[in-house]
């Protein structure tokens, strides 16, 4: 099942979808959303944040899915946001480890710019070859089936000091 919504952030990609918009929605109906809303809300990560070469997009909407997992709800729970953000910056250093960065300028070897045209290119074979997305889209959705997973076994075996991957 989980292998399965790896391929769909891959499909997703492959389809149009940004890289951001292709890991959130694979995942979106585990909480409680529809695939447009996930859609929705993570575009605007794409191309490293609105093409900007930021944060890489497929990291980006692994961190919407930890916000969905694992965010605080009340303003004043500096513990469930310390917690949020712990696993945020696990993510991120597992998601750097498996990809090389997590600056999407980095990681498509280009010199970041504050702004960049922001049209998207055209999805071309030429632009799948040159490109290391469907990895990082790959990566991103893999590296959330492995927390989640890890989370999942933390709770049958109610062990809850070890830390993610």
């Amino acid at each position: 099942m989980m292998e399965e919504r790896i391929k769909r952030a891959v499909e997703l990609f492959r389809a149009g979808y940004n890289c951001s918009q292709s890991v959130c929605a694979a995942f979106a109906d585990m909480y409680g959303y529809t695939e447009e809303q996930a859609l929705r809300m993570s575009a605007s990560f794409g191309g490293g944040i609105g093409r900007m070469r930021m944060t890489c997009g497929a990291a980006c909407g692994m961190f919407v899915l930890a916000g969905l997992e694992t965010g605080c709800t009340e303003g004043a729970d500096r513990a469930g946001k310390e917690a949020n953000y712990r696993v945020v910056q696990q993510l991120a250093d597992e998601f750097t480890k498996r990809n090389g960065s997590l600056i999407c300028a980095e990681l498509l070897g280009l010199e970041k710019k504050k702004h960049e045209n922001p049209q998207p290119e055209a999805r071309t074979e030429a632009y799948y070859k040159k490109r290391p997305c469907v990895k990082t889209v790959e990566e991103a959705a893999r590296i959330w089936v492995d927390f989640l997973e890890q989370q999942k076994n933390k709770s049958v075996n109610n062990n809850t000091t070890s830390e993610f991957l």
